[in-house]
């Protein structure tokens, strides 16, 4: 590169490059800078105070304007009412957004108000690990035969083995006939007292107070939602979309009679019939009433044999049926350190 800036000046650089084999964009890259050393930069001079406004306030006047401020009567008051007050009254201190800003110095000029806090609301964490231990209940709406008019099916679904322990369809949502419903829902399936847990969404009929004292009396826990989070109740919500994306769901029910009919047929197609994926392709009535380890069993000898009489069709190992989960949960909690899937700790 010496080469080349020694013979730049007399052949030109284009050249001296060609001459001596030299890429023109390499000397242009490392060649020296021409010229005598930059000096450094100066220091950047520090800002000069502003000077004072000949129509700014006088230190008196400014103490003047914030002892008017600090006076009981204003406590409470936006500068411009302030203000205002002192118009009609036949006085002028300053503008009202001088006010403003000397309330802004003094540090004075956050929300006074009393804003509204949200109580921490802790999330659900419920374990099953067998039938009749955790429950999951909710109102949905059906459409009725004409617009803005709907029946209310009340649901209970056992988490653990997702069977519909009952159901009711009814013309209004009330705490009452929620009352009744679960009442007879748990004398139904005969659950002790003590071992059985009820959640649901924050809705009005799931926290009102009948619902509450009758759960209270039959020595059931009840939690709920936390509010505007569909997650802490998804098995409900998660049975609500089978019914309404079944081919046979109608768009309208001419009666209440024809939402019962259909109901009674889904349901008894959910539980006896319907191969769940969430509890290994079993039926909820299998899980329910404990022939799922019957059922599996069946379907292991059904596996071995295929296994033994085609080996070579099993590449990796003999073929298992899916397991039954031991434990489900409304929110398993995280271990700590490790994040959710949300991406937070």
């Amino acid at each position: 590169m010496d080469a080349v800036t020694q013979l730049a000046p007399t052949v030109g650089v284009v050249a001296a490059c060609d001459f001596l084999g030299v890429a023109r964009a390499s000397f242009y890259r490392q060649r020296p800078v021409l010229g005598p050393p930059a000096s450094p930069a100066p220091e950047p001079a520090l800002p000069e105070e502003r000077p004072a406004s000949a129509r700014a306030l006088s230190p008196a006047e400014r103490a003047n304007v914030l002892a008017v401020l600090h006076e009981e009567r204003f406590q409470d008051r936006a500068p411009a009412a302030i203000q205002a007050t002192l118009l009609d009254e036949g006085q002028y201190l300053c503008s009202t957004r001088t006010m403003y800003r000397i309330l802004e110095q003094e540090g004075e000029s956050r929300e006074r108000r009393d804003q509204l806090v949200h109580p921490p609301y802790q999330k659900p964490e419920l374990l099953a690990t067998a039938p009749n231990q955790l429950w999951s209940w909710d109102i949905t709406k059906l459409l009725g035969p004409l617009k803005w008019t709907y029946f209310y099916l009340y649901v209970i679904l056992d988490v653990f083995s997702r069977y519909v322990t009952g159901w009711m369809v009814a013309h209004k949502e009330g705490a009452e006939l929620a009352k009744l419903f679960i009442e007879e829902t748990i004398g139904k399936h005969q659950v002790p007292a003590g071992q059985l847990t009820i959640h649901a969404d924050r809705g009005r009929v799931m926290r009102s107070k009948p619902v509450a004292f009758l759960m209270a009396d039959l020595g059931v826990t009840k939690t709920h939602s936390r509010p505007y989070v569909s997650d802490d109740n998804p098995y409900s919500e998660s049975q609500f979309r089978t019914l309404k994306y079944r081919p046979e769901f109608p768009d309208r029910f001419g009666s209440i009679q024809h939402s019962r009919a259909f109901c009674q047929q889904f349901f008894q197609w959910y539980n006896q019939e319907h191969r769940h994926s969430g509890i290994g392709l079993l039926t909820p009535a299998m899980v329910h009433f404990g022939e799922a380890e019957s059922v599996l069993a069946h379907r292991q000898i059904v596996l071995d044999a295929a296994y033994q009489a085609h080996p070579d069709r099993f590449v990796r190992r003999p073929p298992k049926p899916l397991p039954l989960p031991s434990e489900v949960w409304i929110n398993r909690p995280v271990p700590p350190g490790q994040k959710t899937k949300e991406g937070g700790q």
